[in-house]
């Protein structure tokens, strides 16, 4: 019988299948070749957005501190990471920052700034806190030149350090507190010279406030340790410089 000749359809003759690459059907390679190997073709990571931090959010304020309107805009961008408000000392908040019991504060300058970031946020306006039957009510603003012959009291966290050249220094101790030195204020026994956040915190019916147009001024700012910058903390500071939820860093 004559040799058959390999048909136009069949592929076994000439060593081939009709199954796609890397199938049953398959040729071996050929002696001496080089085997390829077909990467995974899945499955892939899924390209979803991040997760988020479960938090919470620590954030610390001192006193007079206003940070209402961050943290709504927090509460709306994320309402599954919660944001807790830590009271921090009116005069210093760097120790609960270096301690790690926030992540971030809102402390008043000046501060120790080894260590940390440091964004000035905005100033407040100097007022004098004085008995509301005090003569200096007469006057819508007062100067330094006023405050002569009053008695200066300055607690112990005592934020603006201010001095007046004609005032007289208290025989007492200094108070402990801006709350103390506000209750000495009521009774007539003196002054005391405090940022205006402070003075509206502290308000009592039988004290009143006039703005300091001299006196100097005490600048709010956003600290945190340069070496703990979290993805909160890195949201919190968008939120702060006016970031849009969608804008990057």
């Amino acid at each position: 019988m004559a040799a058959r000749r390999p048909g136009k359809g069949d592929g076994r003759a000439r060593g081939f299948s009709r199954r796609q690459p890397g199938g049953r059907g398959a040729p071996a390679p050929q002696s001496g070749g080089v085997r390829r190997t077909i990467p995974p073709q899945g499955p892939f990571p899924s390209s979803g957005p991040a997760p988020v931090p479960a938090g919470p959010f620590r954030l610390g304020a001192a006193e007079g501190a206003t940070p209402g309107k961050w943290i709504r805009i927090w509460d709306e961008r994320m309402p599954r990471t919660p944001l807790e408000l830590i009271p921090l000392p009116a005069s210093s908040g760097r120790s609960a920052i270096a301690a790690g019991t926030v992540d971030a504060g809102l402390v008043r300058l000046p501060i120790e700034r080894e260590g940390l970031h440091v964004i000035p946020l905005y100033d407040e306006a100097p007022v004098v806190v004085m008995a509301a039957g005090s003569d200096l009510t007469a006057a819508d603003e007062l100067a330094a030149s006023d405050l002569d012959g009053e008695v200066l009291i300055a607690p112990v966290d005592d934020v603006l350090s201010f001095t007046a050249a004609g005032a007289t220094l208290p025989v007492f101790d200094p108070p402990e507190t801006i709350a103390d030195a506000v209750a000495l204020v009521a009774a007539g026994v003196g002054v005391l010279v405090v940022p205006m956040s402070l003075a509206r915190l502290h308000h009592r019916k039988d004290v009143t406030f006039r703005p300091l147009r001299d006196g100097p001024v005490s600048t709010m700012a956003l600290a945190w340790d340069a070496e703990r910058t979290t993805a909160l903390v890195e949201t919190f500071v968008g939120i702060v410089r006016g970031r849009t939820a969608n804008s990057s860093r």
